[in-house]
């Protein structure tokens, strides 16, 4: 009204200024934020994702390339196989030379054990023999300085025979007669010894005789068996011609 009286034309109605009667509704849903479209309802398609363009193929390489690329490879594999070989011989010498020094050392040590024996050897005969000239001089000197000691060795070697043995003779040198007599008298006396004299027995030793066996207490036989456990076998003679020859070249 108020725009007929001015004159002026009607101003068209607000399409939101009207309600919609249920008649003239068809079909109606919720609305959703985002679903400006009006069709909510039905499936959206999936979007798909354009592929990259694939990338462009390598350039063929030429020959001289490929040739260069074999002519390495080459020599990568004969580089490996030649340090695996190395290795293997280095390897192999180790343990030959290993072998070998342990043989060169066992044999040494074996030519060294029988040198170092040898030496042991002569040094043990060499002391032997100093041993047997040393008893050698204290004997002479005993014999000597105390002859005396003959009576000891008659009785010694009277005491060995049994309690059986009968017919005893107890020889000896004529200069040891008298110092055996009266040395070992009740000896002699206890078994129904005799003593006789005999110039083939050496001074200071006697060999006693019986029905059972001999005796052989002479200084031969005792230093012989004296010297036979110091390992030498030098006879009271021969040692004695030894050491007067010795004697003589000091001289």
């Amino acid at each position: 009204m108020s725009s007929s009286k001015n004159g002026g034309a009607p101003k068209p109605a607000s399409p939101y200024a009207r309600f919609i009667p249920r008649e003239e509704l068809n079909s109606f849903a919720a609305w959703k934020p985002g679903a400006l479209t009006g069709n909510e309802g039905a499936p959206q398609a999936p979007v798909q994702r354009a592929e990259p363009p694939a990338p462009p193929a390598p350039p063929k390489p030429s020959p001289e390339e490929e040739l260069a690329a074999h002519v390495k490879a080459a020599r990568s594999a004969g580089y490996q196989d030649g340090y695996r070989d190395g290795l293997v011989a280095l390897d192999g010498f180790k343990q030959s030379y290993a072998s070998q020094i342990t043989a060169q050392v066992g044999t040494l040590a074996e030519s060294y054990g029988r040198q170092l024996d040898a030496l042991q050897q002569d040094m043990a005969r060499a002391l032997a023999v100093s041993a047997t000239h040393l008893a050698r001089q204290i004997v002479r000197s005993e014999l000597t300085q105390r002859p005396e000691l003959v009576a000891a060795v008659a009785q010694e070697a009277v005491d060995t025979l049994l309690r059986s043995a009968q017919h005893i003779t107890l020889r000896v040198h004529p200069d040891d007669h008298v110092l055996v007599t009266q040395g070992a008298a009740e000896v002699l006396e206890a078994r129904g010894a005799r003593v006789l004299s005999d110039a083939s027995i050496t001074r200071g030793g006697c060999v006693v005789e019986s029905d059972i066996g001999v005796i052989d207490a002479s200084v031969e036989a005792r230093w012989r068996r004296a010297a036979a456990s110091l390992g030498c076998d030098e006879r009271w003679s021969g040692a004695a011609q030894r050491d007067e020859d010795d004697e003589e070249a000091d001289a």
